[in-house]
């Protein structure tokens, strides 16, 4: 192991392009600490040391930052634009035709694509930052907490100072955007998902320090081990796959012979990714919403009833019925989303087209239909393994009184080794290139 790694640092190029994609990694958390504008630093510190009690999509977003949101940095926003653009685009290759034919027309059409998820990007994070410095100027930004600082988190509340804060936060989110595209060229693995990958890595040496200092080291030594257990269990099933067997016939072009060759789809169990998660987060975020802008109280100084069971069952994450909700949500998002992403009757068209052929299964709808049968019985184990692993944290919140405190468990677990394997895989595919063994045996 220590010579594959030895050899990666031994290549001028490899090595070359590491140093740029560790510079860049760099780059993106110093920005991650540096404030915006206007902001009062010492407040805002004071509230995150009594901020560990924040749930629903607030955490999730500050969780994709690397901590940056609730500090109010210029790198407030994080990833979190360009996540919720790039997952609208896929959604709307659905809905709108041109978008499906400029996904089908190769490199071109994705670069247009591309380039629509960039002003999407920008927008999107315009009104999220309108809506950050909104909450910040309210006092409401880590809910209800008892530090009279956090309602005092700017220094200067004039329209022009708000603008300048929203400018600048825009501007961190085109400025991380250029930084993966730029790691994604000339550096290593997919730039956008490094940038998620070491956002999340971030939080992980204070999360533990949390745990031993108000748990103990057995509970500390307990979570190192549970983590591990979960960490080779998602390794698992994130490279579990249904290979399906595919033919291709011999066909003569000229006088030369094509096809004739054995091959497969990789259907994975979890084809999803992280997205269904994200989706139910957001959902379930809304009540919770909806609930905060609805704090008008009775003649007897009481909140309205639905208002109260939202507040109850909805906002805290430490109910069953809050878990059973989220699990439900995610195993639908799930199929969801594996429809959208992944066509039948498009991959049973392109083997028709090409002289391919499953074995024992007529080409055309045939094919489709064996396709569908296989994918929604694959993608059952695949949902039901995605709600389990983003239940882990609900549930150490109850045994553990700290959820943010407990770091191997949904997004953050699934994203860490999802972007670790492909990232170490484009290593191995690149040393191989210049040696005959790889990093991986």
């Amino acid at each position: 192991m220590f010579s594959a790694i030895a050899r990666v640092f031994r290549t001028p190029d490899l090595r070359r392009k590491i140093a740029f994609t560790l510079g860049i990694i760099v780059l993106y958390r110093l920005g991650a600490h540096v404030p915006s504008p206007f902001v009062d630093f010492t407040n805002v510190q004071e509230c995150l040391a009594d901020a560990s009690n924040t749930q629903g999509l607030l955490s999730l977003v500050n969780l994709f930052s690397g901590g940056a949101l609730l500090q109010l940095s210029i790198f407030a926003l994080g990833v979190m634009p360009y996540i919720t653009a790039t997952i609208i685009v896929q959604l709307l290759r659905v809905v709108i035709p041109h978008f499906e034919s400029l996904y089908k027309e190769g490199q071109a059409g994705q670069a247009r694509l591309t380039q629509y998820t960039r002003y999407l990007t920008i927008a999107l994070a315009l009104l999220q930052s309108t809506t950050l410095v909104t909450v910040a100027r309210s006092g409401q930004l880590f809910g209800t907490t008892s530090v009279t600082s956090c309602s005092q988190l700017l220094t200067n509340d004039a329209w022009w100072a708000q603008l300048l804060m929203i400018i600048t936060m825009t501007a961190g989110t085109g400025l991380i955007m250029w930084f993966a595209e730029l790691v994604t060229e000339r550096g290593i693995g997919n730039g956008m998902s490094l940038l998620i990958f070491t956002s999340i890595a971030a939080s992980f040496p204070s999360a533990m320090w949390t745990i031993w200092q108000s748990r103990g080291f057995e509970t500390f030594l307990l979570v190192i081990l549970v983590g591990i257990v979960i960490v080779g269990l998602v390794v698992f099933v994130e490279q579990s796959q249904r290979r399906i067997p595919v033919q291709y016939a011999k066909r003569m072009v000229g006088r030369r012979t094509y096809g004739g060759t054995n091959t497969y789809i990789p259907i994975k169990v979890n084809m999803a990714g992280v997205v269904p998660v994200i989706f139910a987060s957001s959902l379930l975020y809304i009540p919770a919403l909806i609930a905060q802008f609805n704090q008008t109280t009775d003649a007897n100084g009481e909140l309205a009833p639905w208002v109260v069971w939202i507040q109850n069952y909805l906002t805290k994450g430490d109910h069953p019925l809050y878990w059973a909700i989220y699990f439900l949500l995610i195993v639908g998002f799930t199929y969801f989303y594996v429809a959208i992403t992944f066509n039948p009757v498009d991959v049973a068209d392109n083997m028709k087209k090409y002289g391919g052929f499953i074995p024992g299964i007529r080409a055309g709808r045939p094919t489709a239909e064996y396709l569908d049968y296989v994918l929604t019985r694959i993608t059952l184990p695949g949902s039901i393994y995605l709600g389990l692993v983003a239940l882990i944290p609900l549930i150490a919140l109850s045994t553990l009184s700290a959820s943010s405190s407990f770091p191997f468990g949904g997004t953050s677990i699934l994203i860490m080794v999802g972007v670790g394997l492909e990232t170490v895989k484009q290593i191995d595919a690149q040393l191989q290139q210049r040696h005959y063994e790889g990093l991986l045996r």
